[in-house]
């Protein structure tokens, strides 16, 4: 166990979804450092747990980090956790793991429960291109600016959010990424009171709205795809293409033979304006 930083996934809601690894790490190392101190105590305390803790999130990381680096390097066990899922996907520790690296410290995964993958688990959305988001920012504006510069992402967004602000996000989501765009709601992930919802922004907008319980407990949304354009049906033109056009064009003005050529073939116009230029340009290189 000696000097390793061990990164442990505690439980986003359920506590039986601590692994027994954790449990074991966990009771192991010679001190837990833990985002609150409260929070992770009274999950320590109900497996029985009596190792120390240190506090250690976004306020005062930097300044806990040299000491933890020096109780590694003297040969402690150390195990991060964040109040719930695993640490550093939107929770602190990312300096300190950071320093353990620099350190030459061996970084180990305790891997268990994550809102993300958990969410991503029952979308039903394809996840091949999947941006995580995280929290947006608090300030409307800066939210809006940052929904505006992922609204054409071609693949699924992850978002999380607070119950204090999940309207207005949604609302911000309706407006720029549109009202029919889907969207699948996960709240209070592995709690009593699970929600699990796939609809349109507009609608999961209104769901939440409409019900005062649904505006409590932590959010986390997957958002789908943007529409993309959709491509033009056989834009790539064939031989039969191109002959049709030298024909028109051995005896009409390019523009008028391109014309002519959009109507019989079916084809865009820009895609065989382009064509009749190569066909020029082939007969000025064999002059």
């Amino acid at each position: 166990m000696a000097a390793v930083l061990y990164v442990v996934a505690t439980p986003i809601g359920n506590l039986e979804d601590l692994s027994p690894r954790a449990q074991s790490v966990l009771g192991r190392v010679d001190v837990v450092a833990a985002e609150d101190t409260r929070h992770s105590g009274r999950l320590l305390r109900h497996f029985s747990i009596a190792t120390p803790m240190i506090s250690l999130h976004e306020h005062n990381e930097y300044s806990r980090i040299g000491g933890l680096v020096e109780r590694l390097l003297s040969g402690q066990s150390i195990a991060l956790v964040s109040d719930a899922g695993t640490p550093l996907v939107s929770d602190p520790g990312l300096q300190l793991v950071a320093a353990a690296h620099k350190a030459g410290i061996t970084v180990s995964p305790i891997p268990g429960p994550s809102a993300l993958t958990a969410v991503l688990s029952v979308a039903g959305m394809a996840m091949q291109d999947c941006r995580f988001v995280g929290f947006l920012p608090h300030k409307s504006s800066a939210r809006r600016r940052q929904i505006q510069g992922f609204a054409s992402y071609p693949g699924s967004l992850v978002i999380y959010e607070s119950p204090h602000r999940v309207l207005d996000t949604l609302k911000d989501m309706v407006t720029i990424l549109g009202p029919e765009r889907e969207a699948v709601m996960g709240r209070e992930l592995t709690k009593k009171f699970e929600t699990v919802l796939r609809a349109g922004l507009a609608e999961l907008h209104q769901a939440i709205a409409n019900d005062a319980d649904w505006q409590k407990g932590e959010f986390v949304f997957v958002v789908g795809a943007a529409p993309q354009p959709e491509a033009e049906v056989g834009a790539i033109y064939n031989d039969e293409d191109e002959r049709i056009l030298r024909i028109l064009m051995a005896s009409l003005p390019t523009r008028q033979a391109v014309t002519l050529a959009t109507g019989i073939t079916g084809r865009k116009k820009n895609t065989l304006y382009q064509l009749a230029l190569d066909i020029e340009r082939q007969g000025q290189e064999k002059a």
